[in-house]
């Protein structure tokens, strides 16, 4: 395998074309760093289930009261996925709603739910 500033330009003979294509699927790389914290994940798997209304169920159902996690919700989480429009967060109600972009968001969301029990326990 072979690596340029642009990626990798060669893949072993082991990685099938539909890997290759999964590997630089545009938007995958953001996708992924989204999913890569768990209050994040929570949020949009309480969303998918229909569970979640506002910021406060977020808080409550995530059992931790601390100061930390509501302005890391409040500041980092909540605005990251308002960003990428797999969220619409109205921050004066607090009220949390499906973006226009989550279904872009939610196969992975049911891939990690249908594989839940093959992932390490200390998985994030």
């Amino acid at each position: 395998m072979t690596h340029n500033e642009g990626g990798f330009t060669d893949l072993p003979d082991s990685v099938s074309d539909a890997s290759e294509s999964i590997l630089f699927r545009s938007g995958m790389a953001r996708k992924l760093d989204i999913l890569s914290e768990s209050h994040r994940r929570m949020i949009l798997l309480l969303l998918k289930e229909g569970t979640i209304e506002t910021q406060a169920d977020v808080k409550v159902r995530s059992g931790d009261q601390k100061k930390e996690v509501e302005r890391a919700l409040i500041h980092t989480h909540l605005p990251k996925l308002d960003d990428a429009g797999y969220i619409e967060w109205d921050r004066e109600t607090g009220e949390i709603s499906k973006g226009p972009r989550f279904d872009e968001i939610e196969p992975l969301l049911e891939l990690i739910e249908s594989h839940s029990d093959e992932l390490p326990p200390d998985w994030p």
